[in-house]
């Protein structure tokens, strides 16, 4: 598992939330913005939400469809 220490505990700033932001519109999957932002993906998710951000991939098919 990899460590996330370099951010955590830290406050967000309005350049990570900004890029958090960038990154979740090109949909780029959490744990990769986890390690870009140096945040657990429970972090990201945790500010995604306080943040009204989707970090759900609008490009890919409905679960079962073909």
């Amino acid at each position: 598992m990899a460590k996330y220490n370099r951010n955590s505990g830290k406050p967000w700033t309005p350049s990570d939330v900004n890029q958090l932001k960038n990154l979740a519109a090109g949909n780029t999957p959490t744990r990769v913005i986890g390690l870009k932002l140096g945040r657990t993906p429970a972090s990201i998710y945790a500010k995604a939400g306080d943040e009204n951000i989707s970090l759900s991939p609008p490009n890919q098919r409905p679960y079962g469809t073909r």
